[in-house]
Formats: C-alpha cells, sequence, structure tokens
C-alpha cells in the first residue's frame, strides 16, 4: 500500500499521530512480544545510557532520562515500530566537546545548555518538517557517513580510553588526546585496566555466545558485586557514586537561545546526526517487517523525543541501530514497546538507583568500547579505495575532519564536502563521442567500445547528465575540444544526443545556443534527438528549435545521420 493510498484513507490528524493506525491493527499475541522487548531494552539501556552521559560529561541519571522520556515522544509520533531512542555515543560527544566552553566550568550551567540543545533539535525538527526538509538528508552520502563514523569511533574511543587505564587524559581532539594520554601511561593504575579488560572481554563473549540479550546489564551487575565484595573503590578504583532516585522533573529550559551562543549550530549538527542514523536504522527495521517507513514523519518523531528528552533536563536523543536491533531481536512488534520500557526504567529509577552506586568507571569505559566497534568499518574503507576514489576521498576527508575537529564541526565540514563534492562530480560530465556499433543502426561510446565503426563527416555526443548551470560550459568546451581533433574541415554535421539528460535548465540551452553559432561559423549543421518532453518544452520556449531543423520525439541518431548527410 502507498504513502497516499493510506493518506486517502483516513483523516489527516490521524495521518501525522502514527498509533492511531498501528493501534487499530494491533493483536492481543503482539502484546506479550511489546513486553518482553520494553524489558530487554531497558535491560540494555541501564549500562549505556549511564556510560553515554558520563562521555557527555552529564550526571548518570540524565542519560536514562533520555531513553525514559525520548521513547515515550517517539512512540507518539515516530513511523517506525522497532527504532529505540535514547542517548547516542557521537551526540554524546558532541555535546562533551561543545557545551564546556559554552558553560565556561558552570555545571549547573553546562546541564542547562545540553537541555536548551535538546529543545532547540525539537525546534528545528518541527521546523524541518513544516519545510519538507527531509529530503536535504540524501545531500549525505554514503561514503561521508562512512569516514565519519570511524572517526566519530575512534574520538570516542581515545576519550573513553583514560578510564579504562585509570589516568587523567585530556586534550581537545584525537591527535591531542592521543599524545596526552601516550606521556600519562606511566600512571596507568592497573586495577583499573584489569577491570576494564575484564569486562570488555565478558562483553565480547558474552555477545558472541548470547546474542540479542543484554549482555552489558549482565556484565553491570558483576562489577557491583565484585566492587562491593572485593573493596575495589577502597583500592583506588574509580566509581559511579550516588545515583539520586525519583523520577525526572518536568519543567521548561532555563535559558533561552539568546542566551547561548552557538547553541543553534549545535542543536543543527545534533538534528542532522539524530535523522540520518535514525532514518537509515529504521529504513531497514521497516524493510525486514514490510511496512512503509516515512522520512517526514521522522522528523515528527525526533523532535517529540527531543522535546520529551528535555523537559525532564536531558540532552538531545536519538534512534540508533544497536539499541534499535536489541528492540528488534526481543520481538518488538510495535512502538508500545518503548513505553514498556520507559515504565521499567521508571521502576529502576524509583527503587534500584542505590545498587548502581559501586559501579567502576572502568566498566561503563568497557561498554563505551564495545558499543562503537560497529562504527570502525574499514572494510568498507578500504573497499572504496580499491572501487571508487571519489568516494574514498569524501570518506577520508570526513574521518581527518572528525579527528581534527570534533563531531560537531567535523559533521557540518563533511556535509559541505559532500555537496561540494556532488557539485565536482556534476560539473565535469562524461560526454561520450559515439561511434556505430558494427553491423548495427546502434551507437555507443567510443572511447568505450574502440571497436565501433567512427563517423567520417558528422559527429554525435551523447553528455551523460543533465544539462544545467554548473556544467554547460565543460560540455561545450568538450566538444569543441573535439571538432579540433577531428580535423572540423570534413565535419558537415554535429548531433547531440540529450537521452542520457533528464534535465535541462537556461544555462543549458544557452550553451546548444553558443554551440549552434560556433558550428554555423564553421560551417557545420546543428541537430538534437532524443531530448525528454521537459527539455523540448525548454528548448522551444527559448527559440531553438528552428535553429535545429526541429524537435522531434521520434527522431533518431541514425535517421538524422543518414537524412542530414545525404542531404
Amino acid at each position: 500500500m502507498t504513502d497516499t493510498t493510506e493518506r486517502q484513507k483516513g483523516s489527516t490528524w490521524l495521518w501525522w499521530f502514527p498509533p492511531a493506525r498501528w493501534l487499530a491493527e494491533y493483536r492481543a499475541a503482539w502484546l506479550p512480544s511489546d513486553i518482553v522487548a520494553g524489558i530487554t531494552l531497558a535491560a540494555y539501556a541501564i549500562p549505556v545510557s549511564l556510560a553515554y552521559a558520563g562521555l557527555a560529561g552529564l550526571p548518570p541519571q540524565v542519560g536514562i532520562y533520555g531513553y525514559l522520556l525520548g521513547g515515550i515522544g517517539y512512540a507518539l509520533f515516530g513511523s517506525s515500530r522497532q527504532l529505540a531512542i535514547g542517548p547516542t555515543s557521537a551526540i554524546s560527544l558532541m555535546i562533551a566537546g561543545t557545551v564546556g566552553a559554552m558553560a565556561e566550568g558552570d555545571v549547573q550551567r553546562y546541564a542547562q545548555i545540553a537541555s536548551l540543545a535538546a529543545f532547540t533539535v525539537a525546534a528545528l525538527s518541527l521546523f524541518a518538517w513544516l519545510l519538507r526538509l527531509s529530503v536535504l538528508v540524501k545531500l549525505i552520502s554514503d561514503s561521508i557517513l562512512v569516514g565519519f563514523k570511524a572517526g566519530a569511533g575512534l574520538t570516542i574511543a581515545m576519550t573513553q580510553l583514560p578510564s579504562l587505564f585509570g589516568v587523567k587524559g585530556g586534550g581537545h581532539n584525537f591527535f591531542e588526546r592521543a599524545f596526552l594520554l601516550a606521556g600519562q601511561l606511566g600512571q596507568v593504575q592497573y586495577l583499573v585496566l584489569i577491570v576494564g579488560l575484564v569486562a570488555i572481554g565478558l562483553i565480547v563473549l558474552g555477545e558472541r555466545l548470547l546474542p540479542g540479550k543484554p549482555v552489558a546489564l549482565g556484565v553491570v551487575i558483576l562489577a557491583i558485586v565484585a566492587a562491593t565484595v572485593f573493596g575495589l573503590p577502597a583500592l583506588g578504583v574509580p566509581i559511579t557514586g550516588e545515583i539520586p532516585a525519583g523520577l525526572p522533573t518536568l519543567a521548561g529550559p532555563a535559558l533561552r537561545l539568546s542566551d547561548v551562543e552557538g547553541i543553534v549550530p549545535l542543536a543543527a549538527g545534533c538534528l542532522l546526526l539524530a535523522y540520518i542514523e535514525g532514518v537509515s536504522a529504521a529504513r531497514t527495521f521497516a524493510a525486514k517487517h514490510g511496512y512503509a517507513l516515512d522520512p517526514r514523519q521522522e522528523l515528527l518523531g525526533i523532535g517529540a523525543a527531543n522535546l520529551a528528552a528535555a523537559l525532564g533536563q536531558g540532552y538531545p536523543v536519538a534512534g540508533g541501530l544497536s539499541q534499535s536491533a536489541v528492540n528488534d531481536k526481543a520481538g518488538a512488534r510495535t512502538s508500545l514497546a518503548l513505553v514498556f520500557a520507559s515504565i521499567t526504567l521508571a521502576l529502576c529509577l524509583l527503587f534500584l538507583t542505590g545498587l548502581l552506586e559501586n559501579l567502576p568507571k572502568a566498566v561503563l569505559a568497557a561498554v563505551v568500547l564495545t558499543a562503537i566497534y560497529g562504527l570502525l568499518d574499514f572494510p568498507a574503507l578500504f573497499g572504496m579505495f580499491r572501487v571508487s576514489r571519489m568516494d574514498f576521498l569524501a570518506a577520508a576527508i570526513a574521518l581527518v575532519a572528525v579527528l581534527l575537529l570534533g563531531i560537531l564541526d567535523g559533521i557540518l565540514l563533511a556535509a559541505s564536502a559532500s555537496i561540494l563534492l556532488l557539485l565536482a562530480r556534476v560539473s565535469r560530465p562524461h560526454v561520450a563521442f559515439l561511434g556505430r556499433v558494427p553491423g548495427t543502426n546502434s551507437y555507443s561510446d567510443l572511447d568505450r567500445h574502440p571497436e565501433n565503426e567512427p563517423l567520417t563527416d558528422a559527429i554525435a555526443f551523447r553528455p551523460e547528465a543533465s544539462l544545467i548551470y554548473v556544467n554547460a560550459d565543460a560540455v561545450l568546451e568538450s566538444v569543441l575540444s573535439r571538432l579540433e581533433m577531428a580535423a572540423p574541415a570534413v565535419i558537415r554535421l554535429a548531433v547531440c544526443d540529450l537521452s542520457a539528460a533528464p534535465y535541462l535548465d537556461l544555462a543549458g540551452s544557452r550553451m546548444l545556443h553558443e554551440l549552434h553559432t560556433e558550428l554555423t561559423r564553421r560551417g557545420i549543421i546543428l541537430r538534437i534527438v532524443g531530448a525528454h518532453g521537459a527539455a523540448r518544452d525548454l528548448l522551444r520556449a527559448d527559440g531553438l528549435e528552428q535553429k535545429v531543423g526541429g524537435l522531434y520525439r521520434a527522431a533518431t541518431l541514425d535517421a538524422v545521420l543518414s537524412t542530414d548527410i545525404a542531404a
């Protein structure tokens, strides 16, 4: 069923409120699966949210608030039935790398700015939804994302290694952090390192033996028990400390946008990350379960999730592949699983926070390090280098930008690089100069197929891209250069095949006018074949039809070559 058909079946407000659709189809048999999935997701979320809150430089309970409230917000307005919403590693690091300078050492202001960022993400999401800006995310190529994720993964790992080694760490980018860490290796606390390495080993082994199970939660429980029994805090192992019990207090932002310089770029970066990662994950599960995902509706889902998180004094949240995979593997059938996860987390905040006080920070570092492993897709980078150097260059720019500039500036530079590389590709399109396929009336690229028969007293060319303002001059230069190489004294006819140019703007039409003028000066006739309907309309309106002897839908290259050369 198409999106249009579904929209026609119900009222407008029901369409923008997804639960009204999936609740109407809900089956009682799904309820146990959603309950189990919600509890499993909560079990996964507790250690991850504690770790990511620490990565963001915020109190540990703030991470749980993000899962608790963000999940409810998304369940009301998101179109995915398996996507799980909560803090993510990249956004957490973006907050840590940006908000510190804004807060100027004020801990309370730090938390307020992080919460304001979530409010601003919600506002920008609504703005993007109203203007239908979901299409803009397509400008960020998959190659850019591979490089960005690798850079983010390495940067996040470098922020966690000091906690794993029990040293102070420091620095503002990957290389500075690595340099400072190398200088502190003589101060390694080996007991802390052993605790962290054991936790990493147990998580990795557990995930291989028990895929889809909340292994990290089990390791966290085991670490708390070990820390309590063996008195690890007294031996110098840093721990989480007291986590306030109780549910978050709902309140509006304590700051205004005008109070914090740079809050809008920060929120825009968070939204870009949240939307790209969330929609990518959501599409995976929508395809798996056979339902339609609405990319524009996802802007409302992300906005509602961030608004809910902000009301609880949380920081920006997003959908992620890892937590969504846990939710899906546990049997989630609808977004109701997120509601059950929130209920479970609320009960934990009310009654179980005291059990988390003795959790070693090295174990939280282990949780983060194992969670970001999937970001480091180096085989994909090597594959790009082998298959497409342009795509590899895009990925490399994104990777280096994140390592040097941090998450926020890195993704903004990567987005700019993606657009510039797109323009670079479009600005130099391939122009195929055609020859006859031996024994046929078909024509193809002579450079690609040198066995083709070259045209003797004519030249035929096919621009293999839309003819627009960024590439019109390049196409003209290619054609004139080819004419010089082809001994223009014997060329009587030039045929432009527009069959591979789906779109043509006024600059493309003016280029053809200019080409006609230049060819006429040389005594060469210009003909056009294969133009699409919209292109023919524009060329006629711009007065080119009379100059090229007509624009006929049925005209073929072979017919034009035969007729005009014979004449």
